[in-house]
């Protein structure tokens, strides 16, 4: 017996007051809905609707069954619309925000490979430094580095944020290269002046974790605005690997300290709880994750 044909059969005559109006409504004959309905009765060993060919009465225990039997159905219903959502093609904008240094030299890169692959979906990207409000700005998606402050929104952690300690030759050259962290006291230091990363920079090395404060001529909230004074030949910068790396490979930077390693960041993406997931937003955030790090969602 299909119980779930046989419930709507008998929600249907229920509803419509008859089992030739509950046939009309679902297509299909009036004995095989008074089959519905009786196989449902001996399943059950109780009477649901009461005929007599005048009317039908629906007793007391068939009225309790009709509204759990309502539930179901439209339980089942909902559940069925969601794997039919879920096989549909990704289309749609999406409002996506997200760090500067990230999403130019590591998000925006990695774009084409999602459009490429959903021709239906656009994206709409900004990047700021600042904590975005993602509900009342309307982004969809956002990019953050840092520990996370307490909210509502879900959070799905990503691979941490790297940061390098770097200097041009030019520099190390002219003022010395430095052997431990304590050394970077008597250097100049690029700070970045965002995120509390400006004036103490901390390290794990052999002994332990280190903390130096540090202090610089030149400060910015901006990593290529950074990048540029250190390759001047400015100072020594702190800053993601992903924005020194090529100068780093072509010599024009070179690594100091790397017995000591910068802790690297947290880094999340970001979504409200309350937006419905779209197989646009959900293609998205398994394309970052699959990009940028495996994951479990977490409330942030």
């Amino acid at each position: 017996m299909d119980r779930f044909a046989s419930m709507a059969a008998f929600v249907s005559a229920v509803e419509t007051g008859s089992f030739a109006a509950a046939a009309d409504a679902l297509d299909c004959s009036a004995q095989l809905v008074g089959k519905h309905v009786r196989l449902l009765e001996e399943h059950l060993g109780v009477k649901l609707i009461t005929r007599t060919t005048r009317r039908q009465s629906v007793t007391e225990i068939g009225r309790t069954f009709y509204e759990r039997c309502r539930i179901i159905l439209a339980e089942m219903e909902a559940a069925e619309a969601l794997a039919d959502e879920s096989r549909a093609i990704p289309r749609g904008r999406i409002r996506v925000n997200a760090p500067v240094t990230f999403g130019a030299h590591e998000l925006a890169p990695a774009l084409p490979d999602y459009l490429t692959a959903l021709p239906d979906v656009s994206i709409e990207l900004t990047l700021a430094d600042r904590v975005v409000d993602l509900v009342d700005e309307g982004h969809d998606i956002v990019f953050r580095i840092g520990p996370l402050a307490d909210s509502a929104l879900i959070a799905v952690p990503l691979k941490s944020y790297e940061l390098t300690l770097c200097a041009a030759p030019a520099y190390l050259a002219a003022h010395g290269t430095p052997h431990r962290p304590e050394d970077l006291r008597a250097h100049q230091c690029l700070g970045f002046a965002y995120g509390g990363v400006s004036d103490r920079w901390t390290f794990e090395g052999p002994s332990g974790t280190v903390s130096v404060e540090v202090a610089s001529r030149f400060s910015a909230n901006n990593g290529q605005a950074l990048l540029s004074a250190a390759l001047a030949g400015l100072g020594i910068i702190l800053q993601p690997a992903a924005l020194v790396y090529g100068e780093i490979e072509n010599g024009r930077l070179v690594p100091v300290l790397p017995e000591f390693v910068p802790p690297a960041r947290p880094m999340h993406l970001l979504y409200a709880p309350d937006r419905r997931m779209t197989p646009k937003l959900r293609s998205f955030i398994d394309f970052t994750v699959g990009r940028f790090g495996r994951s479990t969602c977490l409330r942030a």
